[in-house]
């Protein structure tokens, strides 16, 4: 379908200005709980650089926590953005061999939206080892559910329920009218880039956003994102979008800087990306520990020099 040799040239998108949506870390106190008050300056400060929230997430332990965790962070993002847009993942726990569970997914469906935040629909599960008809056929389900939802492909390095599905069931899910876009997160580009194609010949106002936090540049090519390494430095971000769309090569040292992070902190095992992201963003003294959920991964201490390093080197 597509053509590596042209790719590159064929969709690059020079002066686009990039919709960007920024994973918020749950932050975690030393004896354990949530520590609300790092989270809500956090949600803030997302905010004021210009990115969308989005809370519950993988990088909010969406995986791990409770309705109860779920709905704080929901209610706290509604109040701390006012009007602004958030996105917010819509997870439902099960086991292998599980059916499709519908109502589960209708009940987070349902909390998001009560609080004005978009649903990102989370695989499962009993999503993903169902055939392609099916798959589809569930997101149509879904659908009946909200005005609008952001679907989500989930590589196995990521969470082993997660699956990158075919491009005939991408096609499936752009032809779902509330289906307004997708998270792809398969860590390869050559994937996102066919999907960038499919996108452009079959429904251009569809958003691929790119979860890519080992090619974040892939927003030269028409992508957008949601991702985890931007909670590590939204305002950052903002000033790197801010000059690709100016046009200010800028952009290029910005990116490099953040992708140098991006490769040390999402290194094997991925999942421990999270501990980074509380350890850098202590660093910067954004929260007060570097604590993570004690069922989450962790990083070696000795990262912390390196990622003090990054810090550093960040633009005023």
């Amino acid at each position: 379908m597509v053509s590596m040799d042209s790719v590159p040239i064929k969709l690059l998108r020079p002066r686009r200005r990039i919709e960007g949506i920024s994973a918020i870390l749950l932050p975690f106190n030393s004896n354990g709980d949530v520590d609300w008050a790092g989270f809500t300056d956090h949600v803030r400060r997302t905010a004021a650089a210009g990115l969308a929230p989005a809370v519950n997430m993988d990088t909010g332990f969406g995986n791990l926590i409770d309705d109860a965790t779920r709905r704080r962070a929901l209610e706290i993002t509604r109040v701390e953005i006012g009007n602004g847009p958030f996105v917010a993942g819509a997870f439902v726990l099960d086991q292998m061999g599980a059916a499709f569970n519908a109502d589960a997914y209708a009940h987070q469906m349902s909390m998001i939206q009560k609080h004005g935040g978009t649903p990102v629909i989370f695989q499962s599960y009993g999503l993903t080892q169902q055939s392609d008809e099916a798959i589809i056929a569930s997101y149509a389900a879904l659908a009946r559910h909200a005005d609008k939802f952001i679907g989500f492909e989930l590589g196995t390095m990521f969470a082993p329920f997660g699956k990158i599905y075919s491009l005939d069931v991408y096609r499936g899910l752009m032809g779902i009218p509330q289906c307004v876009g997708a998270k792809h997160s398969s860590l390869r580009r050559d994937l996102e880039w066919q999907r960038l194609e499919l996108r452009d010949a079959t429904r251009p106002d569809f958003r691929v956003y790119t979860g890519n936090d080992l090619a974040i540049d892939m927003v030269m090519y028409g992508s957008d994102y949601l991702l985890g390494l931007s909670t590590f430095a939204p305002d950052v971000f903002a000033k790197r979008d801010a000059a690709w769309e100016k046009g200010d090569p800028a952009f290029y040292e910005l990116n490099d800087l953040l992708q140098y992070l991006g490769f040390l902190a999402f290194r094997p095992p991925v999942p421990a990306y999270k501990h980074s992201a509380a350890m850098f963003l202590k660093l910067r003294g954004w929260i007060g520990c570097d604590d993570t959920h004690p069922k989450s991964a962790k990083r070696p201490d000795s990262d912390r020099e390196i990622l003090a390093d990054i810090v550093k080197r960040l633009p005023g």
